[in-house]
């Protein structure tokens, strides 16, 4: 369960985006470099394989992403590990086996891990120790919400998808609660 003293709060987009094109777009607009990396095509990607592994469709605008994107850091701190063809289960694993830290002290405050009702599914992390959620609520991955968990215990939703949020962390229309001010500039692992 969590502890509500360390809910720093939710911050809820002006308009969620639902559509996957729109919101790269968005993420393109406040991240410019990353259009420099973008695949001539789109992968194939086993999600099958990934969404059965993980008992869970995943979020459109997720898939989307690694579709058209491989790998990056955001300021040389947020850490977008997107599956890469041929390379689907070792992120099946990372999402699904990420045991230690949910049993560690990180952890304590905030819900179980998915396939726990409303669980929490991990698409991102800091190299500094923070974790990027999904709270798989109901509704579906499409309702989705991002939860931000702060290696100094407080944490705090966003209502709206990943690469929104991503695009919003950027730009500055965030307030980035817990977390350092994240600069447009991309790399490509």
């Amino acid at each position: 369960m969590t502890d509500d003293d360390d809910l720093i709060g939710t911050q809820t987009p002006a308009r969620r985006i639902d559509d996957p094109d729109e919101a790269i777009a968005a993420l393109e607009t406040a991240v410019p470099g990353l259009r420099a990396h973008r695949r001539p095509e789109a992968a194939v990607l086993d999600w099958d394989m990934i969404e059965n592994g993980l008992g869970t469709a995943l979020p459109a605008d997720f898939k989307h992403l690694a579709e058209w994107y491989p790998r990056f850091t955001l300021d040389g701190f947020l850490v977008v590990g997107l599956p890469a063809p041929g390379e689907e289960m070792p992120r099946l694993r990372a999402m699904r086996d990420d045991r230690e830290w949910w049993e560690s002290d990180d952890a304590t405050d905030l819900r179980l891990p998915y396939p726990a009702p409303s669980g929490l599914l991990p698409w991102a992390e800091s190299y500094e120790g923070d974790r990027f959620l999904w709270s798989s609520i109901e509704g579906g991955p499409r309702q989705w919400r991002v939860t931000i968990a702060s290696r100094n215990g407080g944490w705090w939703h966003y209502e709206g998808g990943a690469v929104q949020f991503l695009a919003e962390l950027c730009d500055g229309t965030l307030e980035p609660w817990a977390l350092p001010l994240v600069r447009p500039d991309v790399q490509v692992s």
